[in-house]
């Protein structure tokens, strides 16, 4: 298929190349000219404005967007508006919310066009493994465009989950599930890290690869994240979250849903960008007041 392509950032840039790989004829376009320019020199078609691409791709066209949630993908889909004609696709395939999909889909639709929201995910490693895509949109939106998800993905990593939102709704889960899984895992290797024994805790990643109920690719990645400095003096335990943890928990608040593991998965992660916790001075001063209990003073 021919499809054009904005966004060549880590991701964005690694999904050309695998639908290079597979066959398929990328027109891309970058903010940043020189990352068009280097994806050029790969084999994609390069665009250096919005009009050029669409002017470039054959009707009905398909423009997949990969740039950051928000406001930059909201100015995307409207400049592509101003280009593309009725019967015309848009994919937004970052980690957008799945209120501004139905939102975006209906504003799109007015206009005779076509709106599909893609969850991604596989990161750094999906040009390799490939990434696991679960597709929202109408059916007669997304089917065309199946070719392009199955090149992407693995076998059996694609799915159309369902209406507009669906896709980003079902990937906003995927991440708040995510965070629980890293929290528990981070949780137990500070405990093994803290112990008395001298483990080895990459060692033991590996091992709980082999035939453990809690193997999984996050502790391959555990594995090589602990190997040769399990102590991790060299990385700062300062978390950022992207945005699908608050819009899960959100999510569960408004469902009624206590999703205790998720939730404090989340505070976690605020915690650790904490230098010092305010709360935590406060609870050590009531503790002083009721108790006598000794303040370590700065």
């Amino acid at each position: 298929m021919r499809i054009g392509f904005i966004g060549l950032g880590r991701m964005g840039a690694n999904m050309v190349r695998r639908l290079l790989q597979e066959g398929h004829q990328v027109v891309a376009y970058n903010r940043t000219a020189e990352k068009t320019r280097e994806i050029a020199g790969e084999g994609a078609e390069p665009a250096f404005s919005i009009g050029e691409l669409v002017a470039a791709l054959d009707r009905p066209r398909t423009v997949w967007i990969m740039v950051p949630a928000g406001d930059a993908t909201e100015a995307q889909v409207d400049e592509l508006l101003e280009h593309l004609e009725p019967g015309d696709t848009i994919v937004d395939g970052g980690n957008t919310n799945f209120h501004d999909d139905v939102r975006r889909h209906a504003k799109v639709a007015a206009k005779g066009l076509r709106y599909v929201d893609a969850g991604v995910s596989g990161g750094i490693w999906g040009l390799r493994n490939g990434y696991c895509l679960m597709v929202g949109g109408d059916r007669e939106a997304v089917e065309p465009l199946e070719p392009i998800f199955r090149s992407l993905a693995p076998a059996d990593g694609y799915l159309h989950v369902g209406g507009p939102g669906a896709g980003h709704y079902v990937k906003m889960i995927h991440n708040g599930i995510e965070y629980g899984l890293m929290q528990a895992y981070a949780e137990g290797f500070e405990i093994m890290h803290a112990s008395d024994y001298r483990l080895d805790l990459a060692g033991i990643a590996k091992l709980w690869n082999h035939g453990s109920v809690v193997r999984s690719w996050l502790l391959e990645l555990a594995e090589r994240a602990l190997a040769g400095d399990q102590d991790l003096a060299h990385v700062k335990g300062w978390v950022a979250d992207s945005g699908e943890g608050r819009w899960t928990v959100q999510e569960a608040i408004d469902r009624d849903v206590p999703a205790a593991v998720i939730t404090l998965s989340l505070l976690t992660r605020f915690r650790s960008r904490q230098e010092d916790s305010y709360g935590a001075k406060v609870l050590a001063a009531l503790r002083n007041e009721f108790g006598g209990h000794a303040v370590k003073t700065e």
